[in-house]
């Protein structure tokens, strides 16, 4: 009768022929990085490296020109305020909303959950036309807004309205998933040691959320400032007035003022990178936790 014999392999030998096999060979790693790299290179870097070569095109004297003049003043000034009114009012009720979703159970809690998804699956231009219905001239409330004198439409509230509801979801989407993953045996041991509501969520709840909080603070307002189709629609596009600056970016262009056009997109473009940059950090900051 003829035997085998078995050969004995080590745990060692295992170890190492499970992590042979799980690397690729080495050109299906380097042919994914370099086409990873050449997307980035193509779709990323060289628009950016054109903005600001046509945005200096005729010189620093030109580009400087360009961006001081009065309607693209006009343009950054009502970019800042549009941002400086949404991100906070989206900022509490992101926190808010993650707050009552993992913190309550009550009915219509996943309604509320759907509504907050909403803008992402909802065109910008569309949410333009919802509040032109809403509060144009011909709209629901537009007779009764003007019997008051209140312009919303073609106007800063407008345009604020239009951000907000764009831009609303970021904050509450970064805190939902992690304020559910911490649980909330920290704030109850907290409110057990007599500490108040308020005091339970600057000590305990707000240093675990931070991080999150900041992330979604940034991209809010990154999509604040560069939001082009809702407030395309609720502007007018009146010069000095109701252009931000993806806006005043278009309205220069159809005039042919190309170094106009392409300062005005140097400065969101800036943006970006500051964005990304930023994000970068406070993904290792939430990492490194």
């Amino acid at each position: 009768m003829n035997t085998h014999t078995i050969p004995h392999t080590s745990a060692k030998d295992t170890v190492v022929r499970q992590q042979h096999a799980l690397q690729d060979p080495k050109w299906v790693r380097w042919s994914l990085i370099a086409i990873a790299l050449g997307f980035i290179t193509l779709f990323i870097c060289l628009p950016l490296g054109l903005v600001i070569y046509q945005a200096l095109s005729k010189g620093i004297e030109a580009y400087w020109t360009a961006l001081t003049q009065a309607d693209t003043l006009a343009a950054i000034r009502l970019t800042l305020l549009v941002a400086i009114v949404t991100v906070p009012l989206n900022t509490l009720f992101g926190i808010t909303a993650a707050w009552a979703i993992t913190r309550f159970e009550f009915k219509g809690k996943s309604f509320l959950t759907t509504l907050i998804d909403l803008p992402f699956s909802v065109s910008p231009v569309i949410s333009g036309f919802i509040f032109v219905l809403l509060f144009g001239a011909e709209g629901w409330f537009g007779k009764l807004l003007a019997t008051y004198d209140i312009k919303i439409i073609f106007s800063a509230p407008g345009i604020i309205l239009a951000t907000l509801f764009v831009t609303f979801p970021f904050v509450a989407r970064q805190l939902i998933p992690l304020m559910q993953e911490m649980g909330h045996q920290e704030e109850e041991a907290a409110l057990s040691l007599g500490a108040s509501g308020w005091k339970t969520f600057y000590s305990v709840t707000l240093p675990n959320i931070k991080w999150a909080l900041l992330y979604g603070v940034l991209l809010c307002n990154a999509r604040a400032m560069g939001e082009f189709g809702a407030v395309s629609v609720v502007s007018g596009h009146i010069r000095g007035l109701t252009n931000t600056l993806p806006l005043n970016v278009e309205v220069n262009y159809n005039d042919y003022d190309v170094v106009g056009a392409f300062a005005s997109a140097s400065i969101l473009a800036g943006l970006a990178i500051v964005t990304l940059v930023l994000k970068t950090l406070l993904e290792w900051k939430q990492a490194s936790r």
